[in-house]
């Protein structure tokens, strides 16, 4: 089956970014004057998926005022420069279907996706719009779903290598050696969440882009919650890993942290000059 829904969690408070965050959501805060959830969607968009799942909280409504028309703003900007901009936002949003779901508690990313029952019978796409990335040829979704082509059956993380420090900050994988000619796909047999450095398998990090079979996200609900109190994907990933069914695949591409203040002033500054 192909790829036709993405989930895109947003329900996270963005701590980070406070005090802006304490009524801006961190999804819309821009990079230059585009916010971080529209270049989530506009990769969705490249990738020929139609619908898409927000998994949103309830502090967080003018994300959904966001994909919504606002007749007001556009009476106004008729005639003016401005509003060929209004019009091709509204014209990408038009391409989905998009659905809501409220999650009430922080109970990690596992638990938001586990949330979109209507995913269950299919393979889907997750982005993290935290995570943002700059290519220069088919974004990182996109690459992915090259790979679930001929890989239906599995499930597929998107990995880059990060400095041995950081290590502790990422879920890790343990890989094989590279199944594909250009040295990119790899099979997965383990995953380690925020490992120490002596403990990790490997440099190469899980980032926010995932595609998923309905078989992993079964696994959800067998997965039990950590010391926080959250389920953790990596967990139903690990379940995945041990009978063969994972992917890591080394994208082409940076990516920007857009959770933090340093990756998201990177980011302004790479998209400027690009």
């Amino acid at each position: 089956m192909g790829v036709n829904r993405c989930i895109i969690p947003v329900a996270g408070y963005g701590t980070r970014f406070l005090p802006v965050t304490k009524s801006i959501p961190k999804e819309l805060i821009p990079i230059l004057n585009k916010p971080l959830l529209q270049y989530s969607i506009e990769e969705c968009y490249e990738s020929e998926i139609k619908n898409i799942d927000i998994v949103t909280s309830k502090h967080k409504k003018s994300i959904q005022d966001f994909l919504d028309k606002n007749s007001e703003i556009d009476l106004t900007l008729r005639g003016s420069s401005k509003y060929e901009t209004l019009q091709n936002l509204n014209s990408l949003i038009d391409s989905f279907t998009f659905k809501f779901f409220l999650q009430e508690k922080m109970l990690g990313l596992g638990h938001a996706i586990s949330m979109t029952q209507n995913c269950v019978q299919e393979s889907c796409a997750v982005i993290l719009p935290d995570d943002l990335c700059l290519t220069k040829g088919d974004s990182v979704l996109r690459q992915l779903m090259k790979i679930h082509e001929e890989n239906e059956d599995f499930s597929i993380v998107a990995v880059e290598e990060v400095d041995s420090e950081m290590v502790s900050k990422y879920g890790i994988v343990s890989i094989d050696s590279s199944i594909s000619e250009n040295g990119k796909v790899f099979k997965v047999n383990d995953m380690v969440e925020k490992p120490s450095i002596e403990e990790s398998p490997s440099n190469l990090a899980i980032i926010g882009r995932y595609i998923l079979n309905n078989s992993t996200i079964e696994k959800i609900n067998q997965v039990e919650p950590d010391l926080n109190g959250e389920i953790q994907i990596t967990n139903a990933l690990k379940l995945e890993a041990k009978e063969g069914r994972v992917l890591a695949y080394k994208f082409d591409g940076i990516r920007f942290d857009c959770g933090s203040i340093e990756g998201f002033v990177r980011a302004n500054n790479a998209f400027f000059e690009s």
